[in-house]
This record gives structure tokens, C-alpha cells and sequence, in this order.
């Protein structure tokens, strides 16, 4: 008998045990898999996002600088890096939890992308503790949820916001922090970093492809229509240097890449 799949989202997204949170998220990925969820089930479920106790969630410029001239500094450069990805499993999670009525793919599409964050938080939560710390053990800022929380509403503004904007964010981000990585000597780090790059394009190429589609249902332009969200939202503009490459292999446009570094 299947039973509801909005049901098994909700819980695994309001754990606040992290290893319960990994245990029930990789429960939600096989269960879908084998086909004991039903995505159609209409009954309605409180989305509350689950956090422990630690790290200390602090106000974006409260957090401390993560330099990589020193072993703590590359520690909580890798701690934030660990933080974004535990974040990016609950994005996920919340992404096919909070939108009803869409494609049977969609939900399969980011469950898959939870499944592959737990992954990717296992892994580089890993190699933090081989450095000799832990996720907790410094302060971080909840600014992917923020943009969560303000679009909550609109699955279009959501696939635009968090996908499409903050995670493609990282495509940029990478490439320089794996070089600094390298260049103090880091070279296993920055490897994990190539693992999570190839996975965020493709993360970020489902973002773009579920935008296109939701703006060709409403009769949008969708290039236009995702600079007019960054404006309606307040959203940070894509900072230089893009990642373009990257970006292109996401599903973004010459045409959008110009556009977008016009504005900055």
C-alpha cells in the first residue's frame, strides 16, 4: 500500500536530528523509487524546516572570515560550505513537499536532488572531521532559507530564486575556492569540491528547466520575467565573475549571461 509522499517529505524535513534527517531523507529517495509513495495524495501537511541545535545561525555579515592561510581558517571555510549543502538538503525536500499539482517528474527530480545533497553533506561533513572539527562548531548564516520562506508561494518565483539564483551562486563560488584551497595545500578538499561542482550544474539545470517550463505554461518570457523577480524579491544580483561555463551547461543563455553582467 503506498501511503502519502507530502507525508514522508514533511518528516524528513522537520528532523532536527541531522543523523534522522539523512536516515529519513534516504528513506523518502527509496521508498519513491519502489514506488510506495503516492504523489497524488491531496491531504493537506505542516511544512516546518527542522534544524539542530547547532551551528548558531548568525546575520550574513556577523559571520566570521574563512581565510585559507591557516588550518582554522580552511575549516570554517569547508564548515560553510558543509552548512550550504545541509541547507540544500532541506531546499529540496521543501521544493516537492510545498507544491502540489505539478509533473510526477518534478517530484522525482527533487527528490533525487535531497538525496544527492544528503550525499554531498555526508561527505564533505567527513572531511571536516578529519581536520578536527565538526558541523556546529562554528557559526552560520540561514540565507538560502530566507529566499525559501519568501517564495513559498509561487513554485515559479521558487525555481527561479533558489535553483536558478542562490544555488548557481555556487557555480561561481567553486572555482576560486578550490584554487585557494589548492594553493594552501588542500588538494583533497578542493577534489570534493569537483564532485559537488558536477552535481550543482546539474542541480541548477533542474531549476532552469522546471522555470522555462512553469513561464511557458503562464505565457512568459522567461529571461525578462527572472530579472523582473530578482527586482520584485529584492534578490542579490549574480555577482562577477560568473561562472559561465558553468551557467551554460545549467541551461543559461549568452544572451541571459550578457544581460544579467550588464546590471552589475
Amino acid at each position: 500500500m503506498s501511503r502519502s509522499l507530502f507525508a514522508a517529505l514533511a518528516a524528513a524535513l522537520a528532523a532536527t536530528e541531522i543523523g534522522q534527517k539523512l536516515a529519513l531523507t534516504a528513506a523518502v529517495a527509496a521508498d519513491w523509487q519502489a514506488g510506495r509513495l503516492d504523489w497524488r495524495d491531496a491531504a493537506p501537511v505542516v511544512l516546518v524546516c527542522g534544524l539542530p541545535a547547532r551551528p548558531e545561525l548568525v546575520p550574513h555579515r556577523q559571520v566570521p572570515q574563512r581565510g585559507t592561510s591557516s588550518p582554522q581558517g580552511r575549516a570554517r571555510l569547508l564548515h560553510a560550505i558543509v552548512h550550504i549543502e545541509f541547507s540544500a538538503i532541506n531546499l529540496a525536500l521543501d521544493h516537492a513537499a510545498r507544491f502540489r499539482g505539478m509533473p510526477e517528474q518534478y517530484y522525482a527530480d527533487w527528490i533525487g536532488v535531497a538525496a544527492e545533497e544528503a550525499e554531498h553533506f555526508i561527505m564533505l561533513r567527513q572531511r571536516l572531521q578529519a581536520l578536527g572539527h565538526d558541523y556546529g562548531d562554528f557559526p552560520a548564516h540561514a540565507g538560502l532559507w530566507t529566499m525559501a520562506e519568501k517564495t513559498a508561494g509561487d513554485v515559479l518565483a521558487r525555481m527561479a530564486l533558489v535553483p536558478r539564483l542562490l544555488e548557481a551562486r555556487g557555480l561561481d563560488a567553486t572555482p576560486p575556492i578550490q584554487r585557494r584551497l589548492a594553493a594552501a595545500g588542500d588538494d583533497e578538499s578542493a577534489r570534493l569540491l569537483d564532485v559537488i561542482l558536477h552535481d550543482e550544474i546539474l542541480h541548477v539545470g533542474l531549476g532552469d528547466r522546471w522555470f522555462r517550463t512553469l513561464c511557458a505554461q503562464r505565457g512568459l518570457e522567461p529571461e525578462s520575467t527572472y530579472r523582473d523577480l530578482l527586482r520584485r524579491f529584492e534578490a542579490p544580483w549574480p555577482q562577477a565573475p560568473m561562472n559561465e561555463a558553468a551557467r551554460r551547461q545549467a541551461g543559461f543563455s549568452v544572451l541571459e549571461l550578457a544581460a544579467l553582467a550588464e546590471k552589475m
